[in-house]
């Protein structure tokens, strides 16, 4: 069932639970794995996770859908309190053990992953990866977000981010070559 996010919208600043219930049911999901790829403690994450509805509830006077989809705003809080979250602890490194990884983030001018030891390797680069440009990573291959978007959340312009991605892709590249 598609929701109508005008009335989501309109029903939140109006603080009625149901319209609560409804953000946490539809939104809840892709936000948690926002939060989980930064914030690698499951107990962390979830206390990152109540933060951001908090906070979005309580800045919901101030979205404009006209600078971001629902989706993506409430994205942009779950990277922003997750990096601040994270910035508050010692290091961390963040895992995507749980997901895929498509074939063409490791395209070099003529080469393509071959085999299952090269996707290994892919997971162990990553890992090593600042929590910022695992996000961004994560952002593009596994949610499929647009370089606008991306470049909404994490507050920069979009050729920046393009830039970001190209500099992880060779950072990658280089990574898996050493190992």
């Amino acid at each position: 069932m598609e929701i109508d996010t005008t009335i989501l919208i309109s029903e939140l600043r109006q603080r009625k639970s149901a319209a609560c219930q409804q953000l946490l049911a539809t939104y809840g999901p892709m936000v948690f794995r926002m939060v989980q790829r930064i914030v690698p403690l499951r107990e962390d994450a979830e206390e990152v996770y109540q933060d951001v509805f908090v906070k979005a509830l309580r800045g919901i006077e101030g979205y404009n859908p006209k600078q971001a989809s629902l989706a993506t705003w409430l994205n942009s809080i779950a990277y922003h309190e997750s990096l601040n979250f994270i910035r508050g602890k010692s290091p961390v490194i963040v895992s995507m053990d749980d997901h895929e990884l498509g074939t063409n983030l490791l395209e070099a001018p003529d080469e393509e992953p071959q085999d299952e030891q090269t996707i290994q390797q892919l997971e162990q680069a990553l890992e090593k990866l600042p929590p910022h440009e695992q996000a961004v990573v994560s952002m593009f291959y596994y949610d499929n977000m647009s370089l606008a978007d991306i470049a909404f959340v994490t507050g920069s312009i979009t050729s920046t981010v393009g830039s970001q991605l190209s500099r992880i892709r060779k950072k990658l590249y280089r990574m898996i070559k050493t190992l």
